[in-house]
């Protein structure tokens, strides 16, 4: 893994939004792992639930990834972290929230194992 570096694991991400740009559930499928889990204003997800959110077309009109951060968490998992600013294809105004993604490498490739978005808000303090 040290030749891999932060643009890699932003690229298999990319992957992931374009999967919900493009409406295409089977790409979304391809990057998850079965015992995917995903943790969401809304509740938990398996990778079954990420896809179907599908089921209806795109998800996600635009997207944009900024503030890009990766930490190894072992020889073959690492945990990216970025800010994701988007917009829904029903919807004219922008949003934004803060995502965490475990990516693993299981039988020579990488899989999403695991997710948690945080909704950007207002600061309470």
């Amino acid at each position: 893994m040290d030749d891999l570096d932060l643009q890699f694991f932003v690229g298999l991400e990319l992957r992931v939004w374009d999967a919900l740009a493009d409406g295409d559930a089977a790409a979304d499928h391809e990057l998850l792992s079965s015992d995917f889990v995903g943790v969401y204003p809304t509740g938990f997800a398996g990778k079954a639930d990420h896809a179907a959110q599908l089921a209806d077309g795109p998800t996600v009109a635009s997207y944009a990834i900024t503030e890009a951060r990766f930490m190894k968490v072992s020889p073959d998992a690492i945990m990216l972290s970025y800010c994701a600013e988007y917009r829904r294809p029903d919807r004219s105004e922008p949003e934004a929230m803060y995502v965490s993604s475990l990516w693993q490498q299981r039988d020579g490739r990488w899989w999403n194992t695991f997710s948690q978005d945080s909704p950007v808000g207002a600061a309470t303090v």
